[in-house]
């Protein structure tokens, strides 16, 4: 019920907007993933490096998928902590309508440190 209920408010179903930006966001705490092509994606899933995951069952063509950080888990159950844990790597896995896989990774410029202090403001 409680991962029903998740899927519901992480997902915002936005057909009319345009593709802007990357796939891949972090938006503060907020991690967002768009499915910009013309094609549904089913089995959905979104890692924080390689241990959190979050998964939706499909992300429709034009749709944007939008979850706080703390919603994904390991396997065992284990939550993402934002102020904690360095963020290495963000990946999104999917299936096209064909079956064919889709793999789509975050990038980061520079290195991770860098990407995790933009916008705090003085020297790093």
């Amino acid at each position: 019920m409680v991962a029903a209920l998740t899927v519901v408010l992480a997902v915002v179903n936005s057909a009319c907007a345009k593709p802007r930006g990357e796939p891949l966001r972090l938006e503060g705490k907020i991690l967002t993933a768009q499915n910009q092509s013309d094609s549904d994606w089913t089995n959905v899933e979104i890692w924080i490096n390689r241990q959190f995951r979050m998964t939706t069952p499909t992300l429709a063509a034009g749709q944007v998928f939008r979850a706080p950080l703390e919603y994904f888990v390991t396997g065992y159950g284990q939550k993402f902590r934002f102020n904690q844990i360095q963020i290495t790597d963000i990946r999104m896995n999917a299936k096209q309508a064909d079956g064919k896989p889709i793999e789509i990774r975050m990038k980061f410029s520079g290195d991770s440190l860098s990407d995790a202090l933009k916008g705090m403001g003085g020297s790093h």
